[in-house]
């Protein structure tokens, strides 16, 4: 409050991720727990605990940062999943659950999104495809108020899964990158908007960054001036396209 009249996000992993960097179901079994489900029972009890504690401190925005369900569009990565014993489209159903799980008994007034990545460290990245194959479900079945995806490259598709965003719910296009330096064309960023909103109508989106600035300590190759000058870019063309609102 005394800093800014905005409401502050709080960002922590959502527990997919720890499931899917553990190598799935078939690493989980030569582990402590020899079975995914006590693993899913520890993991969501975890999560709940401290999603209570964050509201308890006064945390109304709480962000669940993601590249597992991004994952699952990458038909290499899908292979690999069906190479651990498990369907991708099982996989996904079973993430959706574990969220729901997690985010059940939040307060009416707590804010909850979801932030896919196709990987962002040191403006590198992991995966490729279009939302395709996920978004009925994590539009859908995913019981969060909003969702920052990734849109800054031919690697994310085309906006045509959007058609799946049902009503009450937004969508963030990541379209300005935090890979590189260059600063998008304000009207570039109007038309692939526009492009979107033939999809879902415009206001269920919002204008946001690709990813953070700086996901891990080497950070990614745009400088302080770059980044304030991305920012700026952003709140301009959001201020054209919606208000000031």
């Amino acid at each position: 409050a005394e800093t800014t009249d905005r409401v502050p996000k709080v960002t922590i992993p959502a527990p997919q991720v720890v499931h899917c960097f553990m190598g799935g179901d078939r690493a989980i079994r030569g582990t402590v727990y020899g079975d995914p489900e006590p693993f899913w029972d520890d993991l969501v009890a975890a999560y709940r605990q401290e999603f209570a504690a964050l509201i308890d401190a006064g945390a109304k925005y709480i962000q669940m940062d993601d590249t597992s369900i991004a994952f699952l569009c990458d038909p290499a990565l899908r292979d690999e999943i069906s190479s651990w014993g498990r369907d991708p489209d099982d996989l996904l159903d079973e993430y959706a659950k574990r969220m729901n799980q997690v985010i059940s008994d939040r307060p009416s007034d707590v804010k909850v999104t979801l932030h896919q990545c196709r990987g962002n460290r040191e403006g590198m990245w992991a995966s490729e495809g279009g939302f395709d194959p996920v978004a009925d479900v994590m539009f859908n079945q995913i019981d969060v108020d909003g969702y920052f995806l990734e849109y800054d490259s031919e690697r994310a598709g085309t906006f045509e899964p959007l058609r799946h965003l049902p009503e009450g719910k937004v969508v963030a296009l990541g379209l300005v990158s935090t890979k590189t330096p260059a600063l998008e064309d304000a009207d570039m960023l109007k038309r692939r908007i526009d492009e979107a909103a033939t999809y879902t109508p415009l206001d269920r989106l919002a204008l946001a960054p690709q990813c953070g600035f700086a996901s891990s300590v080497g950070g990614n190759p745009v400088m302080l001036n770059d980044q304030i000058a991305k920012l700026s870019r952003i709140v301009e063309v959001a201020r054209d396209v919606w208000g000031d609102a």
